[in-house]
């Protein structure tokens, strides 16, 4: 039978292939032209490194060789609900993969049947000329069916799926790198504030210690009474200034609690420590391998792949389906008899849809793929022009930084020199403290400043990293 319906099917084909042009499908699209390099500029730095600077290791934060940090990101990254929604979208794309498989491979399905029927009296086949009224009806086969992917419609639904899947992967590691820089630029915010902190405290005392002077003095009448005006103003200031930096590290910490998904009551205890040097460069490499190190980018080619490959599945579309089916079956109205070789009810069909006249679904669907192709070339194209914005504002921001901290250190020693006049003139009774305690509140207020630009150096540099990828690498074997 298999023989005969071959040459037949063959032969149909032939004759309805013609037919086909009826809806002829469009022309394909020219290659998809990417970006391969992102304008990135070159990078400043305070020093120039010992070696050729070298992109952001995957777990980066380890470098500042800080035990509570490593422990702060290890336990936001395992507690994150952005990661576990990412995770979540990863695993629904890898699902449709083996969906989009199943759906492109043969089929076989078993049935079996049982009934019993009454013939009508004025039927068909009167129950008077078969003799009975009643009968019985077993059935039980497998059937089989498949369709051929000649056109490339199934190879294209999974390959779309498979990209899909690689995409959401991406964006799930992209979650992490996020949240880990999210952590570290948190957690060394609080260490400024704590370090800030402490001098706030020194400066109110000296203040502090300024007004009883001159409260003194206005008593004596050695001064004019707006002197205690002016020093309690100041006092205020420094109170005032003071409860600025201890709200900035109660938002760390609440930050801090709402990456590691606790009350800020919760958060492990984390000593007081310096602000690390900032060390991160940008590779020469940077403009090319960007492309390949930025999780968004990478995850953006992905859902340009795939939707290439929804454009070729469409355009299949418009191409004959054929297909196979299959049946093994036995049927018989004797139960008994069932199994028996002559109960045998195979079939085999071929089947050829040509697809004539649709009004216009077929094409409206290529055309809905077309735009999505479209957008996604679009938005991959806009991301490669943030992501070098991203890095070049990250690289003009740290500059400032180091740039500001070179004034900063100048402040800090004339501050200090004239700390240390004061003092000498103090000592030698040359003036009363009043002097001394200006000069102490300068110094301090000195210390600061450079501590707070500091951590703005730092914080841009963690988002210079969190720029540059953060350790990501594209997978090339995916």
């Amino acid at each position: 039978m298999s023989q005969l319906l071959a040459p037949r099917l063959l032969a149909s084909l032939a004759f309805a292939l013609p037919l086909a042009g009826c809806l002829t499908p469009p022309p394909r699209d020219a290659h998809t032209d990417l970006k391969l390099a992102a304008p990135v500029g070159a990078a400043t730095a305070a020093e120039p490194a010992a070696t050729s600077p070298e992109w952001p290791q995957a777990t980066w934060w380890k470098a500042y060789a800080d035990p509570t940090l490593d422990a702060l990101i290890e336990k936001a990254l395992a507690t994150s609900p952005d990661i576990g929604a990412a995770e979540a979208r990863f695993q629904s794309a890898s699902s449709a993969i083996a969906a989009a498989r199943a759906a492109a491979g043969p089929n076989l399905t078993g049935a079996g049947d049982a009934s019993r029927q009454r013939l009508s009296d004025n039927g068909l086949f009167p129950p008077q000329l078969l003799g009975f009224n009643w009968y019985n009806q077993f059935d039980l086969g497998v059937q089989g069916s498949y369709t051929f992917d000649w056109w490339g419609l199934h190879r294209a639904q999974v390959r779309s799926a498979v990209d899909s899947a690689r995409a959401a992967r991406v964006e799930r590691d992209a979650a992490g790198q996020t949240i880990a820089t999210a952590v570290a630029t948190e957690y060394f915010g609080y260490q400024s504030d704590q370090a800030r902190l402490g001098l706030a405290l020194q400066s109110l005392a000296a203040t502090r210690q300024a007004l009883e002077v001159a409260k003194a003095r206005v008593q004596a009448h050695f001064a004019d009474p707006a002197d205690d005006d002016h020093a309690n103003l100041d006092v205020l200031s420094a109170r005032d200034h003071m409860g600025d930096v201890i709200t900035s590290e109660h938002m760390h910490l609440v930050a801090l609690a709402a990456l590691l998904g606790c009350a800020p009551a919760e958060l492990p205890e984390m000593p007081a420590r310096d602000l690390p040097a900032v060390t991160t460069q940008l590779p020469e490499s940077a403009s090319i391998d960007l492309i390949a190190r930025r999780p968004d980018i990478v995850a953006s080619r992905w859902r340009v792949e795939a939707s290439s490959q929804d454009l070729e599945a469409a355009r299949a579309g418009f191409m004959p389906n054929v297909s196979l089916n299959g049946l093994l079956g036995l049927s018989s109205r004797d139960l008994s008899k069932l199994l028996e070789i002559g109960s045998g009810d195979p079939s085999i069909t071929g089947a050829i849809h040509l697809p004539l006249f649709d009004a216009g679904a077929l094409r409206a669907g290529y055309s809905r793929s077309h735009a999505a192709l479209q957008l996604a070339i679009a938005d991959y194209r806009s991301t490669v022009l943030s992501a070098a914005r991203d890095v070049n504002t990250q690289l003009e921001l740290r500059d400032t930084a180091v740039k500001q901290l070179e004034l900063r250190r100048e402040q800090l020693a004339a501050a200090r020199e004239l700390q240390s006049k004061a003092d000498q003139r103090l000592r030698r009774g040359v003036s009363d403290v009043r002097p001394q305690l200006a000069a102490t509140v300068q110094w301090l207020s000195a210390q600061e400043a450079l501590i707070e630009t500091n951590y703005q150096q730092l914080s841009a540099d963690l988002a210079l990293i969190r720029a540059l990828g953060g350790g990501y690498v594209m997978d090339s074997t995916s």
